[in-house]
């Protein structure tokens, strides 16, 4: 079985089953981490747990924290685990019709603004072009990828 990922009448995603559940898992996850709403939610085949519509006010503002977050962080571990998840939500975002920048590369930047979850001093990571072009790329190839 499939599951549907709509915006109106348009279906910007149609993963298997699996992919599904494990992405909207992924994103109750950060909805706990970042405090915000996904913009996801029950689709116009009500009951029915395998259609889903993405609101993409909501969704824009989910993703676009997400990816603030993601190219802020300077632990290993935290950016390694969120990276997939990211590129995906992103990917997702532009056939919603969303623009997700992510946040300027800063020199010499490290850590997340809070300064929660910093990995120093062999963790540091800098917030660079290159990370920024990565996560980018990333989110185009899973794009290729993602049946409609």
């Amino acid at each position: 079985m499939s599951m549907y990922f709509d915006v109106g009448d348009e279906t910007l995603w149609n993963p298997s089953g699996g992919a599904g559940r494990l992405f909207l898992r992924q994103v109750e996850v950060f909805e706990a981490e970042l405090g915000l709403p996904s913009g996801i939610g029950q689709g116009r085949h009500w009951g029915d747990p395998d259609t889903l519509e993405i609101d993409p006010r909501r969704y824009a503002e989910f993703t676009r924290a997400l990816v603030e977050r993601h190219c802020r962080t300077g632990h290993f571990v935290i950016h390694a685990l969120s990276e997939g998840f990211v590129a995906t939500a992103v990917a997702l975002a532009r056939r919603a019709g969303v623009e997700v920048l992510p946040p300027a590369p800063e020199s010499g930047a490290v850590g997340d603004a809070t300064g929660h979850d910093v990995q120093l001093p062999d963790g540091a990571r800098t917030l660079t072009e290159a990370a920024v072009a990565a996560l980018d790329t990333r989110a185009r190839e899973l794009d290729r990828h993602m049946a409609r």
